[in-house]
C-alpha cells in the first residue's frame, strides 16, 4: 500500500444473502468470485474496514412504492435473513452502515471517512450501490476508488459497462485493481494472477 491508500477507509457494500443466494431474485452471480479479493483488502484495511447493508424501509414512499411492488419479497425487517451479511464475513464485520436507499454514503460513512479523505470500494451491485456511493461520495469532495476485480454487477455485462461510467467520473474516481491496492506481490503471492485482474476491471 502506498501512503495515501494507508490513510484510505475500505466500504465494502452490501455482500449480503440477498445478493449471494442464487435463489434470490437480486442474486448476483459474479459476488462468489470477489469473497477472496474482499477478504485480502479487508485484512489489509483492518480496522479501517466498513461492512455496509442494504435494507428495506419500513414503509416506501415516492418512487419506492413501485419499486417495491416490482419486487414485494425485499419488503423484510432489516434483521430479516435476506438482510445478513454472508457468512464469510457475519462474524467479524463489526457495526454495519445500513441505509434503504442504494447510495451508502450515509452521514455516518462520511463520518468515517473524514471531509478530506479517500475512499475505496468493493462490493455489489458494481451497476447499482456501488455506482451510486462511488458519485455520492465524489460529489461530497473524497477521492474514490473502485476495486474492479473487487466488485461484481447484477451480471458481468452490467458490471463492465457500470465500470464505464465510473470512469467517465475521473479523476474524482479511480477504477483501480487488486494489485494497485495492495501491490502486485501481495496478489499473486495469494493467487490472483494479473490475467484474472485484467479479466475483472476490464482493463487491457
Amino acid at each position: 500500500m502506498n501512503q495515501e491508500t494507508r490513510a484510505a477507509r475500505l466500504a465494502v457494500i452490501d455482500l449480503q444473502n440477498v445478493f449471494a443466494d442464487p435463489g434470490s431474485l437480486w442474486f448476483a452471480p459474479d459476488l462468489p468470485g470477489i469473497l477472496d479479493p474482499v477478504r485480502r483488502l479487508a485484512a489489509a484495511f483492518g480496522d479501517r474496514t466498513t461492512f455496509t447493508r442494504f435494507i428495506a424501509p419500513d414503509e416506501p414512499v415516492g418512487a419506492w412504492r413501485p419499486y417495491y411492488s416490482q419486487w414485494p419479497f425485499a419488503l423484510q425487517p432489516p434483521d430479516s435473513d435476506i438482510y445478513r451479511l454472508v457468512d464469510e464475513f457475519a462474524a467479524d464485520a463489526g457495526p454495519t452502515v445500513d441505509a434503504t436507499t442504494f447510495s451508502k454514503w450515509t452521514p455516518r460513512l462520511a463520518g468515517l471517512v473524514g471531509g478530506a479523505g479517500r475512499l475505496v470500494l468493493a462490493g455489489v451491485a458494481t451497476d447499482c450501490c456501488v455506482l451510486s456511493t462511488a458519485v455520492a461520495a465524489a460529489d461530497a469532495g473524497v477521492a474514490v476508488q473502485v476495486v474492479a476485480d473487487a466488485c461484481a454487477g447484477s451480471s458481468r455485462e452490467a458490471h463492465q459497462q457500470a465500470l464505464g461510467i465510473l470512469r467517465l467520473y475521473a479523476p474524482l474516481i479511480e477504477v483501480v485493481g487488486l494489485e494497485d491496492i495492495l501491490g502486485p506481490a501481495a496478489v499473486t503471492r495469494r493467487g490472483v494472477s494479473r490475467q484474472e485482474s485484467v479479466r475483472r476491471d476490464g482493463r487491457t
